[in-house]
């Protein structure tokens, strides 16, 4: 009896541990819903000045600016597109507003790393906020020592680069509008956000049918057992 009652005990705790489970990604699922609406409506929302700081909600917005790029202060950021691999070319652009905009400005090809447009005067840019990327890639540390960049972090190119003017919390990848053969190549933005939780939902629910299966199975058994 009293093995029954440790193993009645255990299936309720692990049943109830796994649906709790599976309600939590349910709730996972509704929230990563309604982020990816939000990102959509802020991506064909309408084109907005560029702020000197941004807020979490404005990540993904378009946004606008004017200024003039620092490429003396140009940053490589190891890529892979598309295009395959290569390098994002993060400038600074002075804005007329005081302040500095990381922007990447594209892709470029290893060989190409250096022959690249470079406007100068004053430019108009529009493109996507981005949330900067701190620390570096995958398993992939930044090395500002080196000049190794693995990942968009603002605030360590910042530093790197010796920018005085204050500089905005986020980078901007600019759109792309030139020919097929002008670097760097923008608007290689991908907005995809992963959206696994149903499947997690459903397999946590399944656990727990199993669960309950398997002692319902047993409990008749030794029900028998005992009428026996």
């Amino acid at each position: 009896m009293a093995a029954l009652i440790s193993l009645s005990v255990a299936a309720a705790l692990l049943f109830t541990g796994l649906v709790s489970l599976g309600l939590w990604q349910v709730h996972r699922l509704q929230w990563k819903r309604a982020l990816i609406h939000q990102v959509e409506m802020r991506i064909h929302d309408r084109l907005g000045p560029a702020p000197p700081q941004a807020r979490p909600d404005d990540m993904y917005r378009r946004i606008t600016a004017r200024g003039r790029f620092l490429h003396d202060r140009t940053t490589l950021v190891q890529a892979s597109t598309v295009h395959g691999l290569g390098y994002w070319v993060l400038t600074p652009l002075l804005t007329d507003r005081g302040f500095i905009i990381i922007v990447n400005r594209g892709f470029v090809p290893p060989d190409r790393r250096s022959g690249y447009g470079k406007p100068t005067g004053t430019v108009r840019i529009v493109g996507l906020l981005r949330k900067t990327e701190p620390d570096g890639g995958f398993l992939r540390s930044n090395d500002p020592k080196a000049d190794r960049w693995y990942s968009r972090d603002v605030s360590a190119i910042s530093r790197a680069r010796n920018l005085r003017a204050p500089v905005a919390n986020y980078f901007l990848d600019q759109e792309y509008s030139g020919a097929s053969t002008t670097l760097p190549i923008g608007g290689l933005t991908i907005v995809n956000f992963p959206n696994n939780h149903l499947t997690y939902a459903i397999t946590w629910f399944a656990l727990a049918a199993m669960v309950a299966g398997a002692y319902i199975v047993v409990m008749r058994h030794e029900w028998k057992a005992c009428r026996a």
